[in-house]
């Protein structure tokens, strides 16, 4: 562990290649990440799995994945079923608060039955945004509802089906992006709420579960904490918000050092993602050129971020022993009384 390098990165394609073994194997990423781009079948997902560990020589390295359900879902039909996104088990728990929990502890079961077996071993799940009016659809139905508390019971119930799947979640997008007018894979959302506002509301669901191993940062721009740096590369936000006020000291991770939300060239990314305070980059898109300049400014996992990554190591369990059959009947059952 102490010789990873504070990165995530993806690849190009379904299978890995002799030359991307080769960068693996010398850049030493903490982790990797899949997208839709990696997966044409449930075999060929398991062998990829294999193939980036045997890459760094980590059989445990952490395998990461976008499945929420609803539009952001990497596997899709017919290798697993469609889910229903997240607004969709907010508006069951609204008509029926013990279907909704229950429903959205087994959805996050059933994605850790359909990613375990692949190899996969975090979910970037669940989505603690609450949207605001004026807010940018890039959230919108993956958010569980427009009121803190029901997104952070939402969320808990969550994290908790896919620990008890033997995975571990990632609380998105902190300290909340819910407000962001912007869509940050395109450009850089400015909110000027009032610290105040912010705390009262939108940072609310990230202290409810400010305990998970795992956080990836909001690149948006809180004008009335530091209005020169989106969360992801501010210093201030990381230390008074997260750090502080929040409670987080799991492994902070960035959203994607690719998306046009952050400016300059990518080694020019990298180094303000580390000095505003993020434990670890993400990089999700394979491409060589800029991976290269991404690890050439990167740093290994050292003091802080170290001891996290080695908590986040530590939390991983075996699944338990609960009856998938059965438990897809009853969230079928769920879904259509909703």
């Amino acid at each position: 562990m102490s010789e990873s390098r504070a990165v995530i990165l993806g690849c190009a394609g379904p299978e890995l290649s002799p030359a991307e073994a080769a960068f693996f194997a010398d850049t030493r990423p903490w982790g990797f990440i899949l997208f839709g781009r990696n997966i044409v079948s449930l075999n060929q997902v398991a062998e990829l799995t294999n193939s980036l560990r045997e890459s760094i020589g980590r059989p445990d390295a952490p395998v990461l994945i976008d499945q929420e359900g609803g539009r952001v879902q990497r596997f899709k039909p017919p290798l697993v079923p469609q889910y229903p996104s997240g607004a969709d088990l907010g508006a069951l728990y609204n008509a029926n608060p013990e279907a909704g929990l229950r429903a959205t502890w087994i959805m996050s079961r059933l994605h850790a039955f359909d990613l375990y077996p692949l190899g996969i071993n975090v979910d970037c799940l669940p989505v603690l945004d609450v949207p605001s009016p004026g807010g940018h659809e890039v959230i919108g139905s993956r958010a569980y509802g427009i009121t803190p508390d029901v997104v952070s019971v939402l969320g808990a119930a969550a994290c908790e089906g896919l620990k008890a799947g033997g995975l571990l979640p990632v609380i998105k997008h902190i300290p909340g992006h819910g407000r962001a007018g912007t869509d940050t894979h395109h450009e850089l959302p400015h909110v000027d709420a009032r610290r105040s506002e912010l705390s009262g509301r939108d940072f609310v669901p990230f202290k409810a579960l400010a305990g998970e191993a795992m956080a990836m940062s909001a690149h948006v721009v809180f004008t009335d904490i530091d209005p020169a740096n989106p969360a992801t590369t501010s210093r201030r936000v990381v230390d008074e918000v997260i750090r502080g006020e929040i409670g987080f000291d799991g492994l902070l991770m960035s959203d994607d050092v690719s998306m046009n939300a952050l400016s300059g060239d990518f080694a020019t990314r990298a180094s303000a993602i580390f000095a505003g305070g993020c434990d670890v980059t993400l990089h999700c898109n394979g491409d060589r050129a800029e991976m290269d300049a991404v690890v050439s400014a990167t740093p290994a996992l050292s003091g802080d971020s170290l001891r996290r990554a080695n908590a986040v190591m530590a939390a991983f369990k075996a699944p338990d022993k609960s009856d998938e059959a059965a438990l897809r009947d009853e969230f079928e059952g769920l879904m259509a009384a909703s």
